[in-house]
């Protein structure tokens, strides 16, 4: 496929061709006769039709994977980490091409995808590529005079089901391991943004991955449900809301399938009156508007210690102020527009009921219209300070760029209250005292905790939740010891 540039927020000026799903090496028509719309945030415009994966297009991709599952387990793991680590050179090759298809379908700005979504997204690939080369069994001695082996061995089709924030990045993370390691997948990227997933299948067939090992699906909750559903799908990996992990749990269930799930957060971030004050107010930037707040382990409870907090948020604000918004396709943007039409109004919601909570409104949260902004989904980063812990808006994961700040007195007070929450993602800590970020890291309940900075997530480091914010982990090496 052919991609454009899009010098303005009014593009695109030509629709892409209608696209399908991708199965055992080629595309797919549907059977279904039903297509989606997929939409450019930035004007709110058609990029393209794309067409509906029926039940029976499911089929043909789970049996694709299946049929090619055996030949593609029994392939050396060194012919499996070379190929995917040509995957993984192409996508660096072609990084610019598609970070302009993921601003395209996501609205993020331009320089947030040609720095981060493809580039970690092929460490992630690379990172596997290598390790499995080392994943060896195990020889254990059994007295008197015998012996077990245990065999490492992979599991068989895996369903991948992504999310619309991270598209490419997410079929990276989970294809990465799980072909790594001997299995084929079937994946299936959300309804809003399903372009980059196709380009990653084009360019692991170019790789020299064989047909089957990697399908795509379109389409939404019924296309999700039948690759769930299906019998011959052996584990499934999800990232997506609370409410759909619930789902695809009890349909995974019937048939005893493995589950990983990375789920929703409403993380805390500690900052103590010790802290470097430049230095947590860059982190929390980035961890409440970095993708227009559109990242599941962002820290959007941000706790200050009550002796700095008046001067902290008043530097915060005159900060936030500042951010560039506007079109994505600007490498000086830094904000863009919300994904979609019913998550913009979604989003705007919450900002109208913080504004009436009672909390102090300190800047932000209104629709951005007019001339300048056509008919994009853009809302400005919003900050709301004195905020109680039991507003709605402080509880309930928001995905957008809504910040609750909260003021504290004590460690033993910040801990108690950061962890009273049904999730468990993320979280940091800011002070300069040691100890005390190792004492206060490891009381937080979260699956990922860091000290002095923000949402760093290398491909080495597992990444996974506590409570409500999913099962699993991804990246490192539990992700493939599961």
């Amino acid at each position: 496929m052919t991609t454009h540039t899009f010098p303005n927020i009014y593009g695109p000026e030509t629709l892409l061709p209608t696209q399908q799903s991708y199965v055992d090496g080629v595309y797919l028509p549907s059977t279904s006769g039903e297509t989606f719309e997929t939409r450019h945030p930035g004007n709110d415009r058609v990029i393209c039709e794309v067409e509906v994966a029926a039940a029976r297009e499911v089929d043909l991709a789970v049996t694709s994977a299946k049929d090619a599952f055996d030949s593609w387990a029994s392939t050396p793991a060194s012919v499996r980490g070379n190929i995917l680590r040509r995957a993984a050179g192409l996508l660096r090759e072609r990084n610019a091409e598609l970070a302009e298809l993921e601003t395209l379908d996501t609205g993020k700005p331009i320089a947030e995808t040609s720095a981060v979504d493809i580039i970690t997204g092929a460490d992630v690939i690379e990172y596997f590529a290598g390790v499995v080369q080392s994943l060896h069994g195990q020889h254990i001695d059994l007295p008197p005079d015998a012996f077990a082996m245990v065999r490492r061995e992979p599991l068989g089709v895996c369903a991948g089901i992504g999310a619309w924030n991270y598209p490419i990045q997410i079929a990276m993370w989970k294809s990465g391991p799980a072909l790594a390691c001997g299995n084929t997948m079937v994946f299936k990227p959300a309804e809003q943004t399903p372009l980059t997933a196709l380009r990653l299948a084009e360019i692991y067939s170019e790789a020299g991955l064989p047909p089957g090992v990697f399908n795509v699906v379109q389409g939404g909750a019924a296309t999700g449900s039948a690759l769930v559903s299906h019998a011959d799908v052996a584990k499934v990996t999800l990232t997506g809301s609370v409410e759909t992990g619930k789902i695809v749990m009890r349909q995974a269930a019937n048939d005893l399938k493995q589950v990983t799930l990375e789920l929703g957060g409403k993380s805390p971030i500690i900052i103590f009156d010790d802290a470097d004050v430049e230095s947590a107010i860059n982190a929390v930037l980035v961890a409440n508007f970095y993708s227009s707040g559109q990242v599941c382990s962002n820290g959007t409870r941000v706790f200050i210690q009550s002796s700095i907090h008046d001067e902290f948020v008043d530097r915060l604000a005159e900060r936030t102020r500042a951010i560039r918004i506007g079109n994505p396709f600007d490498p000086e943007t830094q904000l863009g527009p919300l994904v979609s039409r019913e998550h913009y109004e979604k989003v705007l919601r919450y900002m109208s009921a913080a504004k009436q909570s009672g909390a102090r409104h300190v800047c932000g949260g209104d629709a951005l219209q007019g001339r300048d902004y056509g008919h994009g989904l853009y809302v400005t980063p919003a900050i709301f300070a004195d905020c109680r812990d039991d507003m709605d808006f402080v509880r309930e994961e928001v995905f957008g760029p809504l910040m609750s700040v909260l003021s504290f007195e004590t460690e033993i007070e910040a801990i108690g209250r950061a962890n009273d929450t049904p999730f468990g993602l993320s979280g940091a800590v800011f002070t300069k005292d040691f100890s005390r970020a190792h004492r206060v890291a490891n009381r937080l309940q979260a699956g990922s905790i860091w000290i002095n900075d923000y949402n760093v997530t290398p491909p080495e480091v597992p990444f996974g939740g506590y409570k409500q914010s999913g099962l699993g982990r991804e990246n490192g090496l539990q992700a493939i010891q599961q």
